[in-house]
């Protein structure tokens, strides 16, 4: 099992485009301040990248 990622959202997706919405969607949250576990991956990087602005994110 690879590195371990702990994605948190806390900051609204309130007047942002929504393909960032999708994408905070398809990250598993589903409320604010959410919390979700996933393992680390190009793809999930990468979706990661283009939220990053609403998303803090630690490894585990």
């Amino acid at each position: 099992m690879g590195k371990m990622l702990k994605i948190t959202w806390v900051k609204s997706t309130i007047g942002h485009i929504k393909s960032q919405k999708a994408t905070i969607q398809s990250l598993g949250l589903k409320k604010l301040n959410q919390t979700v576990i996933k393992e680390d991956s190009p793809q999930l990087r990468g979706m990661i990248d283009k939220v990053h602005h609403l998303v803090t994110v630690e490894e585990l």
